[in-house]
Parts: C-alpha cells; structure tokens; sequence
C-alpha cells in the first residue's frame, strides 16, 4: 500500500554516505565540519513520491533473489566467467539494497522482507527454476544461471526505465539509471558467455 507517499506529502533527507565526504559548512565565522555516515544533513529538493517508494520496494526484493542465485555459482559453475559475472552481481547489488533499505527507512518505511517466489514478474525466477539452479552442477548450472539471469535483469531493466519515467526522487532516479547501465552491461557479457 503506497498511501500517503505523494510527491506533496513526502521530503527526502539528505544523508551522509560512507563513499565521499561531506562537508557541512558552521556558522558566520566558525568552522566547517564533516559529516559522519548515515548523518541527516538537510533536506532534498526533491520528493519521494509513489513511483519512487514503488521502485525501491520492488527491487529490494528483486536483488536479494539474484543474490541468491549468484551464492550458488562458487561451488556449481564450471566456468570461471560465471563465477565472475556472480561475485560481480554480490558486490553491486548488496550496497545498492543497503542503499534503497536506507531511502526507505529515512521515509519510515520498512523495506520488504524476503522475495516471492510464486511471483515471476519482472523478471524473478519461480521457485521451479530455482530449485533446478540448486541441483544443477557444472555446464548445466552455467547454462541454466545465465538464461535466468539475463531474464532477471531485464525486468531490473523494465523497473529502472519505469523509475526513470515516473520517479521523482533524485536518489532513486540515479539508482535506477545505475541499474540500468549496470545491467545491460552485465547482461552483454552474459550473452557473449551463452555464445557457442
């Protein structure tokens, strides 16, 4: 339920990250200083807004399956390039949930638990696929880990270009347009790895 998150009703804080430091400016005559992670330094310009809210929330859930299925590759894949392509996947979307987790906990939102399986919108393996990703070993995990994933960032792509559409919020707009960068890349390496 995405009730009271119109663009009027919701201001987006200003946070701090870990990455680049962020100076605040003191008073006439006192001293700058710098802002520690996670610190509220203001307030946004822009608005969190139902698109933005929808956004986050859907592909928090969405990252933790491809997390998921990129934890299988270490011990199933045969080839060092899927293993590859899934630590890739590990480093990039763990911060990105982290990041949308925070967005939404600055609006006091709870970002959503787990991912449906029975739901293969957007992209999102069955609980079907998944199991047979789990028993697969070898060429056939490699085989079957790419066509899913490459499924499953293009509905990462389909929810990036609908945020980059609708979406008001900075944050989200810039997070969906390093989803969808992100992962056409990974997906073009992916097929040339599907290539005979």
């Amino acid at each position: 339920m995405l009730a009271g998150c119109s663009s009027a009703e919701q201001s987006t804080p200003l946070v701090a990250g870990s990455q680049v430091p962020v100076v605040v400016p003191g008073g006439p005559g006192e001293p700058g200083r710098t802002a520690g992670p996670g610190e509220r330094i203001g307030e946004s310009e822009a608005r969190a807004g139902a698109g933005d809210v929808r956004f986050a929330e859907l592909m928090i859930p969405h990252h933790r399956q491809a997390l998921e299925m990129a934890a299988l590759a270490a011990d199933r894949a045969a080839e060092p390039l899927v293993r590859a392509i899934a630590e890739r996947i590990t480093t990039g979307q763990g911060p990105e949930i982290a990041v949308m987790t925070s967005w939404l906990e600055s609006l006091g939102r709870a970002a959503p638990d787990g991912h449906d399986h029975d739901e293969a919108g957007y992209g999102m393996a069955t609980l079907e696929e998944l199991n047979r990703l789990r028993s697969a070993r070898g060429a056939a995990f490699d085989g079957l880990f790419l066509r899913l994933m490459i499924r499953h960032h293009e509905g990462a792509i389909t929810m990036a270009a609908e945020e980059l559409g609708k979406g008001t919020d900075r944050a989200m707009r810039k997070m969906a347009q390093d989803v969808l960068s992100g992962q056409q890349i990974e997906i073009a390496r992916m097929r040339e790895m599907q290539a005979p």
